[in-house]
């Protein structure tokens, strides 16, 4: 297992070096002005170079980079442009927020996903089914921010029960908190769960269909030991693939979640770097996200190991 995860957390590093480097030549494409922007319209040519020269943008690419690539080793991510913070300073103000509405919305997928995946491939054929199926194609077609729109409306407008932004200043407590992510959450996680309700149904309706498990039932054994011991585990690696792809997706879905409840998450800050053209807070949110996207593969990697052991051999 410790081999495997060294080898996994060596192989992710010329994966954030190219990641890296692709963003930050991909937004040299922006023709705006970051020094323009910041002194205004009114600001004469000597300010604006003088201030290109201050921000190390008057410099070759290759120069700039290097210099960026040198810092970002060494923790440094560089300085935002436009409000003069540290930009790692900055990322860890929004880190937990977003991984707290991305993790409320993938425990919210896992928990109603397995539970009506499950459920449906037992009552395969019957209504139960059908109705499971519907519901999770209803589920995927939905976008996340439709969702969320509704659920601010009905929910925080017209009821009252929960809020519709996020409070100003910042939530007071846990509580609040965690009141303040409800919403943003089920919305971001709709989609999710019917995802993995339709895999779970899936693997699920393969798994009960072998040999062991049929004779497991015909020795009379109950039918919650012969699926929780036996049928799950090994219907497992396929749901567990696709909840990685459900991480990178939550965090992608949260962009527009957080715009819509005012929530200043990685989201947020991730579009206002790119409509503003700022640089060095653009490669921070996306080296951010790619991290945290290696890091839940390889937890996907070492889920593998642990209910398949041939992984292990392998890896």
């Amino acid at each position: 297992m410790l081999r495997l995860l060294v080898g996994r957390l060596a192989a992710a590093v010329p994966l954030m070096f190219a990641v890296a480097t692709l963003v930050f030549f991909l937004a040299q494409a922006n023709s705006s002005d970051p020094a323009g922007s910041i002194l205004g319209l009114d600001a004469t040519e000597d300010a604006i170079d003088a201030k290109r020269a201050e921000l190390g943008i008057d410099q070759p690419l290759l120069s700039q980079y290097g210099d960026w690539l040198v810092d970002a080793v060494q923790g440094d991510l560089g300085t935002n442009w436009f409000t003069g913070e540290e930009i790692t300073t900055e990322l860890f103000d929004r880190i937990p927020v977003t991984l707290g509405l991305a993790f409320g919305g993938l425990l919210l997928a896992v928990v109603i996903g397995c539970s009506l995946g499950v459920l449906a491939a037992l009552k395969a054929g019957r209504w139960q089914d059908r109705v499971i199926t519907v519901i999770a194609s209803l589920g995927i077609a939905m976008p996340s921010f439709w969702i969320a729109l509704l659920l601010a409306y009905y929910f925080a407008i017209e009821l009252r029960w929960l809020p519709a932004v996020w409070p100003p200043g910042g939530p007071d407590g846990i509580g609040e908190w965690v009141e303040a992510l409800v919403l943003p959450s089920v919305a971001l996680g709709v989609a999710a769960s019917a995802a993995i309700a339709r895999q779970t149904r899936s693997a699920m309706i393969g798994v009960l269909q072998r040999d062991y498990v049929r004779t497991a039932l015909a020795k009379g054994l109950p039918v919650r030991r012969v699926v929780g011991r036996h049928a799950i585990r090994n219907a497992a690696i396929p749901v567990v693939t696709l909840i990685g792809f459900q991480v990178a997706a939550l965090l992608g879905g949260s962009l527009f979640v957080e715009l819509i409840f005012n929530i200043p998450g990685l989201g947020s800050y991730g579009v206002d770097a790119i409509f503003r053209g700022n640089v060095p807070a653009l490669l921070g949110f996306v080296m951010v996200i790619a991290f945290v996207v290696v890091l839940v593969n390889i937890a996907l990697d070492l889920s593998y190991a642990w209910l398949n052991p041939k992984v292990r051999v392998r890896g």
